[in-house]
């Protein structure tokens, strides 16, 4: 197997007590390549320390929703470090994960958005695509990409089941990464959506160790999984797991700028 897990989280704490062990395994089990995703300054450093480490990983850096700070002085400052580890460091293949959360966050809206906007000009001017996160928030998201412009484009993380989203995400130059839901016996609109997206424009991720797919829900995940994606989508398209892998891997190669 060739599998490209474009969007985890292997410096979760979860991972902390069989870290080193579980990454040799991931490159024996078919694991080609994988991105660890920033979600704040530390778990920043510490995706680009993974990367550092280890050949067929790679990193992005940024400071989701769910991690953006009170105040627009420490939003500020923490950019700020981002743009260090960057200029520092260049096996960072993107800026994410980014965006707006409105579960769990609902009282600090205005900073969501200002750390949304701040780091897509983040990315803009290290000429790097971004990876998005929303929850709750599509409508306030499409306003947000509609007038400000991505340059590198960019991915809809664990993109939710919305026709509209999805929609307007294609429309607008970007790429939809399915992660466990996608095969969960209650996404009853998983096809459809899957089949709305263009063959060069998905991705596949675990957002391990979150989301594990059927048949593992409710355990840890971690990236060996996302081949429950790729069969879901080749059954859903009537193709084979061999031409979904590929096309998954190209394409995440792709965007990320990854030889």
């Amino acid at each position: 197997m060739k599998l490209f897990d474009s969007h985890c989280h292997l410096d979760d704490e979860r991972f902390n007590e069989d870290r080193e062990e579980l990454i040799k395994k991931l490159k024996e089990d078919g694991v080609y390549k994988l991105v660890t995703a920033g979600y704040s300054l530390q778990g920043s450093r510490n995706a680009v320390e993974l990367s550092k480490k280890y050949d067929f990983i790679y990193a992005t850096i940024g400071i989701s929703p769910n991690d953006v700070p009170d105040t627009q002085e420490e939003l500020n400052r923490q950019i700020e470090e981002l743009k260090v580890l960057y200029k520092n460091y260049k096996k960072i293949v993107a800026v994410g994960e980014i965006g707006l959360d409105y579960h769990w966050n609902t009282d600090n809206k205005d900073i969501q958005k200002m750390a949304f906007i701040k780091q897509i000009e983040l990315a803009n001017e290290l000429n790097l695509p971004i990876q998005i996160h929303t929850r709750e928030a599509i409508m306030d998201t499409i306003e947000i990409l509609k007038n400000n412009k991505v340059n590198k484009y960019g991915i809809f993380h664990c993109c939710p089941f919305n026709r509209e989203l999805v929609k307007e995400g294609i429309k607008l130059g970007f790429y939809i990464s399915f992660a466990g839901p996608t095969t969960f016996k209650n996404a009853k609109n998983a096809p459809e959506i899957i089949n709305l997206v263009p063959e060069d424009r998905f991705l596949v991720e675990t957002d391990s160790p979150y989301l594990a797919p059927e048949p593992h829900r409710g355990t840890r995940n971690d990236p060996r999984n996302v081949k429950y994606i790729i069969e879901k989508i080749a059954e859903v398209k009537g193709k084979s797991f061999e031409e979904i892998q590929n096309l998954a891997c190209e394409n995440a190669k792709r965007i990320f700028n990854i030889e």
